[in-house]
């Protein structure tokens, strides 16, 4: 079978013989290089800036390189991971209208724009690995912290409207570790890989239902061993209050540091 290195590998060479032309630039963020990779739960998270417009004929091959790739290979469990946008650097850095190549877990589209938010920007920036073209990143700015507290404020309005009853999934312990996550944000002003957010809210008793976040660390770390366990599936189905009353802490946080800003934190 082939690894998740390789993966790599072929799927950046595949993209770049598309867009050969245009001088594309490939990084690799997100929690492959932050060692947090989970298969089966994480994205393989990509970015693609070039520096010229990608026509339409490119931009056809490219919203369908996944399947291709998966059709070659149908024992991959990985392409079908990979997640991000494909668009030119100009667009990019200005938030102006470009053609996008847009991969997310719900499918892919071609499109005019791409939203790329403040924890990505962290994310690549800080620990982003250059997979292939020249590294553009110094024209990029950092975000405040305000850009980041707006973010988890998204993902803390997200969790009170999806997370208040949960699945049989193990997934649904993903949420505790937003949560973490969040948390982690505003008190320190960096983002952190969610298995070490997690590790993080533990150590500094932030959780008020600890043994529902150590499970939930414990998945993120072994996902393939707990995944089918009917045990924790059957817990997987109760999380919601244990959600919510850990989103209570982050609401306390973003309360406490609504009026903070990148300057002073």
């Amino acid at each position: 079978m082939t690894g998740l290195k390789t993966s790599i590998s072929k799927m950046t060479e595949a993209i770049t013989a598309i867009l050969s032309e245009n001088q594309p630039s490939v990084y690799l963020f997100g929690s492959v290089v932050l060692d947090d990779f989970r298969l089966g739960w994480s994205d393989i998270d990509i970015l693609c800036l070039t520096q010229t417009e990608i026509s339409q004929m490119q931009a056809d091959e490219l919203v369908e390189l996944r399947q291709k790739l998966l059709e070659n290979e149908p024992e991959n469990p990985y392409y079908r991971s990979f997640e991000g946008g494909m668009l030119p650097l100009n667009a990019f850095l200005n938030h102006a209208p470009g053609r996008v190549i847009y991969w997310g877990t719900s499918g892919q589209r071609i499109t005019d724009n791409y939203h790329f938010d403040s924890f990505g920007m962290a994310e690549l920036l800080e620990d982003g690995v250059l997979l292939f073209g020249k590294d553009v990143r110094d024209r990029m700015i950092y975000p405040t912290y305000e850009q980041l507290r707006l973010d988890v404020m998204r993902h803390y309005e997200v969790i009170r409207k999806y997370a208040q009853t949960t699945g049989r999934s193990v997934k649904s312990y993903g949420w505790l570790l937003d949560v973490a996550r969040g948390l982690y944000t505003l008190r320190i002003g960096k983002v952190i890989a969610k298995t070490k957010a997690g590790e993080w809210a533990l150590e500094q008793g932030l959780c008020p239902a600890p043994e529902a976040l150590e499970t939930a660390v414990a998945i993120r770390k072994a996902f393939a061993k707990y995944r089918d366990r009917a045990d924790v599936l059957s817990q997987a189905e109760t999380l919601g209050s244990n959600i919510q009353r850990f989103a209570d802490v982050l609401q306390k946080e973003l309360e406490k540091t609504e009026r903070v800003s990148g300057d002073n934190i």
